[in-house]
């Protein structure tokens, strides 16, 4: 082993990380505003109300799958009064940032790895105390907000996720699971599957099982050089990190994006071309605030259309892109150019299933160089308007303020006929209690 590898080993000692994971989220927030639910099956469902996304224990239990179609459930729904919601995600976004704030007020550094999930670096306390700041944790969020959650520690982030599947398999860590201070770890990480380790794809679980390592304690104890073999460097790291030895550290924000793509399926056929650019104008709109959630700005657009290959009409599909002058994240400009594409690909005598916008190009705002003839005044002004905007749409809901070619019926958007009120973010839709 060289220098560098001791010399990482023996920083990495004093590491530890603590993986706290929202429980079945998305059905979680439904039942924060309607408890009548909670012990019910219940599942979410995807856009235009396709598939299953989410579900309860009790709906796991009856077999339903993820990514089911929801119409082949319909019998068991109605057999088991399964509760089916609509995906309400301005809903869970909120719920998410609630229970990211808890955390990052509790733990200076906080790493928000999806909507509910976030990794804590807790090396600087004490690792006797680690159980109880968990579980502390555990009971304010749930006090707090309502989600519930698991948490697993450990002294490397591969651990710590194996402990936080531990913690949601097995009633008796109750929610909290500490690999960090566990007097026979390798008998835990014998419960850990391989398909189940973190960073271990479905390709790589079907190679390792068949070379008989079914489980994270057989992988920990894998030779290096088989590893980097048949599983290249990446594949290395996770088995250090099984080891204890902390290969991957706290981000403290996540990196911005290189391509943005929103793009959704319409509720129904879509013909007008009125309608296709109310679509493509509410696309770029949530793509250009995307840009600026990460200070980012996009030198090129695309957009696309496509009808439905699934019916027996006249099918029809097309993408253009354009090159912008000079990066941008306004809104306008961005709305502006997007219709000008969709005019240049739109074609009459089909009826359309779906468009999307495409940022690509994307370079942080802080890198950007004005064109020959551009003046900083202009971007600073619209730069004040974009912020003006944000700030009003982020205290008074979604599309507070929009451009008005993206319409106000939208009778081309997603169906969602089960969707929950937007409790958190509609002043109309806040729920009210009545004292008896």
């Amino acid at each position: 082993m060289d220098n560098t590898s001791l010399k990482k080993i023996k920083e990495s000692r004093n590491e530890i990380f603590a993986l706290v994971d929202c429980n079945n989220f998305y059905v979680s927030c439904e039942r924060v505003f309607n408890p009548v639910i909670e012990r019910k099956a219940v599942v979410v469902l995807s856009n235009n109300d396709g598939c299953i996304i989410a579900r309860s224990e009790e709906a796991k239990a009856l077999g339903i799958k993820m990514g089911e179609p929801a119409f082949r459930c319909r019998d068991l729904f109605e057999k088991n009064d399964v509760v089916a919601y609509s995906s309400n995600y301005t809903l869970y976004d909120n719920m998410s940032q609630r229970v990211m704030d808890i955390l990052a007020e509790r733990c200076p550094e906080v790493e928000v790895y999806s909507i509910d999930e976030a990794f804590l670096r807790l090396s600087t306390m004490s690792r006797f105390n680690l159980d109880k700041y968990a579980r502390d944790i555990r009971q304010k969020v749930k006090r707090w907000t309502g989600i519930p959650v698991s948490i697993g520690i450990g002294p490397t982030k591969t651990l710590a996720k194996g402990a936080n599947g531990l913690a949601k398999r097995y009633p008796l860590f109750n929610g909290v699971c500490d690999l960090s201070n566990h007097p026979d770890v390798d008998k835990m990480l014998e419960r850990i599957d391989v398909e189940h380790i973190w960073g271990v794809g479905k390709a790589y679980s079907r190679k390792l099982f068949f070379n008989g390592i079914s489980d994270a304690c057989k992988l920990k104890y894998a030779s290096d050089d088989w590893v980097r073999k048949h599983m290249t460097i990446e594949g290395l790291r996770t088995v250090w990190e099984l080891r204890g030895i902390s290969c991957i550290s706290i981000k403290d924000t996540l990196s911005p994006k290189k391509q943005i793509i929103v793009s959704r399926s319409f509720g129904r056929q879509v013909k007008k071309f009125e309608e296709l650019v109310e679509s493509v104008t509410e696309y770029a709109s949530r793509a250009a605030e995307k840009l600026r959630e990460q200070r980012s700005c996009a030198a090129r657009i695309s957009v696309f259309l496509q009808t439905n290959p699934f019916r027996n009409d006249p099918q029809y599909h097309n993408i253009a892109t354009i090159n912008l002058v000079t990066p941008t994240s306004y809104t306008p400009l961005i709305v502006r150019r997007s219709c000008e594409i969709l005019s240049r690909i739109y074609r009459t005598g089909y009826t359309y299933k779906k468009s999307g916008v495409i940022l690509s190009g994307i370079i942080q705002d802080n890198k950007l160089q004005l064109g020959l003839f551009e003046t900083g005044n202009l971007n600073e002004k619209h730069e004040r308007l974009m912020n003006a905007t944000d700030k009003i749409n982020r205290k008074y809901g979604k599309n507070s303020i929009r451009l008005a070619s993206a319409g106000i019926q939208q009778n081309w958007t997603m169906q969602s006929a089960f969707r929950s009120p937007f409790y958190t973010t509609r002043w109309e839709d806040i729920p009210v209690a009545i004292l008896g």
